[in-house]
């Protein structure tokens, strides 16, 4: 059968229009999405900027508590803001500059994951080369245990963590956090799936040629895993950051804990501040973030192959 010139102009408009509404759609669904997951980052920057007064009338009573000591009925009280009424830098102010607290405590959060990012990634480095560079029962052996200690959520190794660091002496202190944090396991697993990806002809070429393993492994196998190191220590970066589990378990000692320990254990009084300690600790990994974004994509889709 055959389509006319007409029709056939007709069938492509009207396939056009779809594809036109399915990209609206999209589109549309995208944006609601972004706005949705934005939202509490919006609200938590636009309030940083509110008085302590507005901010106490919008929120306080989520965190006021009874005579007896329960919690009051929020349902109906809290008054979400997205624009302050007046806007002020009394907050920043206050925690930049007249509660230094909140400052050493933002530093002890860059004191613990600084070094366990560096580290960490040092060690991931040399055994994770000889993961990918030999082969053998020991070395599958040991890799497995990689793999099971990984698979293990953080909380199930908090006790014996806790049992070896009071055994050591090192309860209370800043290594009862680095020490576990400069040997796990997750740098390791990655970083080796990286390095087998480069081909065993390139090292054993540079090996022919008089290499040694020294110059194959910092010539040949760092250049070709700077995508999956950066993308590594972004995401241990922002593991770290983050943690609360560890430091409430290990560091009886308040004055040690990070900032985002504070942030999990925000009460009556510091409501005022909250949002701009909030801002505050957001901040490095934003930028460690929008400065690695190539890095970290590079990273997931390059996988550490050889780029043609």
């Amino acid at each position: 059968m055959m389509v006319r010139g007409s029709d056939r102009l007709r069938i492509l408009q009207k396939r056009k229009r779809i594809d036109k509404l399915k990209t609206i759609t999209v589109t549309a669904m995208a944006v609601l999405f972004a706005i949705v997951f934005l939202l509490p980052i919006i609200l938590t920057f636009t309030n940083s900027f509110m008085s302590a007064s507005e901010i106490s009338a919008n929120y306080g009573s989520i965190f006021a508590t009874t005579d007896k000591g329960g919690k009051v009925f929020v349902s109906k009280t809290v008054n979400l803001k997205l624009i302050p009424d007046m806007i002020t830098l009394g907050q920043y102010i206050t925690v930049l500059f007249k509660s230094p607290e909140y400052l050493f405590k933002f530093w002890n959060s860059v004191i613990y994951t600084v070094p366990i990012v560096i580290v960490q990634l040092g060690i991931a480095t040399l055994a994770s080369y000889g993961f990918a560079r030999y082969d053998g029962r020991l070395k599958r052996a040991i890799f497995f245990a990689y793999i099971v200690m990984m698979l293990m959520p953080y909380q199930v190794t908090l006790v014996p963590n806790f049992l070896v660091s009071r055994s050591l002496g090192l309860y209370g202190t800043a290594w009862s956090i680095l020490l576990p944090g400069f040997f796990s396991p997750f740098a390791v697993y990655l970083l080796t799936k990286f390095m087998k990806r480069i081909p065993t002809e390139v090292m054993e070429a540079a090996s022919i040629d008089g290499a040694n393993e020294w110059m194959i492994f910092s010539r040949i196998c760092m250049p070709l895993c700077k995508g999956g190191l950066a993308s590594i220590a972004i995401l241990v970066f922002f593991d770290y950051w983050n943690m609360v589990e560890q430091p409430l378990i290990l560091l009886p000692d308040a004055d040690k804990h990070p900032l985002s320990v504070f942030l999990s254990k925000i009460n009556t009084g510091e409501i005022s501040l909250a949002f701009a300690v909030a801002v505050i600790y957001l901040v490095p990994p934003l930028l460690i973030f929008l400065y690695g974004e190539d890095y970290l994509v590079e990273g997931i889709s390059y996988q550490g192959g050889i780029k043609g």
